[in-house]
């Protein structure tokens, strides 16, 4: 499937199968993964068939089953916003390659993911992966009126760009963000919530798939 469909598709599994994550598709995944460390200066690392991470009472909270890999978002302080943007290119990359996922911001053992941490760097958050018993569903969104701010009439191209926004994941569903157009320069606002410098990036990412980064630039 193309990026757009990816996006269509993709939505939250806690559920997984024993299926290993091998071959060409662990391939490819690792391949994007160390292309977003080299673009983004993270230290992104895939953990596989390491149940410990998701093995205690938070996983259990967080309605995790059978969560044995996983994507470590690594940087250091102030990289939330980072960590959110490449984290969901991984995330439309696996979804792509047929694999299920989850953003993970707590439910799960920092000390047990076995990662390699630089000085100052620690685990920001994590991503669960893998195939998953059923393929999600589809969350409800606020209307985009909600979650954007317009300087005159929208273009095409910002209306497919918040189209794209309003699919993206965010902590609890709570879509905290303001997106706002004035020419063809936009702005992305994280509004006070819990998560929500994550979920700028990952609305970013979003919103330049659907709107077509040759159309307008970031203020």
């Amino acid at each position: 499937m193309d990026i757009q469909q990816a996006i269509k598709e993709r939505h939250s599994v806690r559920s997984f199968t024993d299926q290993p994550i091998e071959g060409e598709i662990k391939t490819s995944l690792q391949e994007e993964i160390e292309a977003c460390n080299r673009e983004s200066g993270l230290n992104i690392q895939l953990c596989l068939d390491e149940p410990k991470a998701f093995g205690g009472m938070r996983a259990h909270y967080g309605k995790f089953e059978n969560c044995k890999n996983y994507i470590a978002l690594i940087g250091m302080a102030g990289t939330d916003e980072k960590c959110g943007y490449y984290g969901e290119r991984l995330v439309l990359k696996a979804q792509q390659l047929g694999l299920n996922t989850c953003w993970v911001g707590m439910t799960y053992s920092k000390s047990k993911a076995p990662c390699v941490l630089n000085k100052g760097e620690k685990i920001q958050i994590v991503i669960a992966l893998g195939y998953g018993k059923t393929s999600g569903k589809p969350h409800r969104s606020k209307d985009m009126m909600h979650l954007c701010k317009v300087d005159g009439e929208i273009a095409d191209w910002f209306k497919k760009g918040m189209e794209a926004a309003m699919l993206a994941p965010t902590a609890i569903n709570q879509q905290k963000f303001i997106i706002t157009q004035n020419g063809n320069t936009v702005s992305a606002k994280p509004l006070p919530a819990f998560f929500s410098k994550f979920d700028i990036g990952i609305v970013k990412y979003h919103f330049e798939i659907g709107a077509g980064k040759e159309n307008f630039e970031w203020a």
